[in-house]
């Protein structure tokens, strides 16, 4: 599909009712510590998400960035461009803002589609509202924007993400318990915990929910 055909796939599907928790829990760790699907605690920060696809070497892309190594929390980690919602920001404003600081993006050349399901993450005790939006261009990036919390700049074919053949399983250690840890392999790193779960949200709205790697 074109980027065209996605969007219109994308503002249908974001209007009707969102595939989570099941499409969270085909990525989520095993176990995942803190977290019941589709509960949000009371008293969690809120934070906002950019999910930006656009157009490069005539595929559809999307925007991740590497988290610094020097972060107190989820350093070196793959993420959606984003950070704490202000208290006179809307959901979309703080996500815009958050990726100008961090890569340097103009807002003027994006248009917000709508918003995937709000996603708890334990360890940081946020709620991450994911916003998804289309840029007709390829942004300009300025990697060295935010370089305090960005170490560099991952343009995702979004297509290597909807044919499964870069999901992988492996494991890690979270609170000194091993755990299972599904992911996508992209750009020589590791997509996993929050970041893969939002993705396959959005694979689902596009109608390619990644499998169960723990079920092949």
């Amino acid at each position: 599909p074109t980027l065209y055909q996605i969007e219109e796939t994308l503002r249908a599907g974001l209007t009707a009712s969102l595939p989570e928790p099941d499409a969270h829990l085909a990525l989520a760790p095993r176990p995942r510590r803190g977290w019941q699907p589709g509960h949000i605690p009371e008293g969690a920060k809120r934070a906002a998400g950019l999910l930006l696809l656009y157009p490069f070497n005539d595929e559809p892309h999307i925007l991740l960035t590497v988290r610094a190594g020097t972060l107190a929390t989820h350093a070196g980690q793959i993420s959606l461009p984003g950070g704490r919602i202000e208290a006179d920001e809307t959901i979309p404003d703080a996500a815009l803002r958050e990726a100008a600081e961090e890569v340097g993006l103009d807002p003027s050349w994006i248009r917000i589609v709508g918003f995937l399901s709000t996603l708890y993450i334990p360890v940081s005790n946020f709620a991450l509202h994911p916003v998804v939006a289309i840029s007709n261009r390829r942004p300009t990036w300025k990697s060295g924007a935010d370089a305090n919390e960005v170490e560099r700049i991952l343009e995702v074919p979004l297509y290597d993400l909807m044919n499964g053949s870069r999901l992988r399983r492996g494991s890690r250690w979270s609170s000194n318990k091993p755990c299972r840890v599904p992911y996508f392999e992209i750009c020589e790193e590791r997509v996993w915990g929050a970041t893969a779960m939002v993705l396959a949200e959005l694979l689902a709205v596009l109608g390619s929910p990644p499998n169960d790697p723990w079920n092949k």
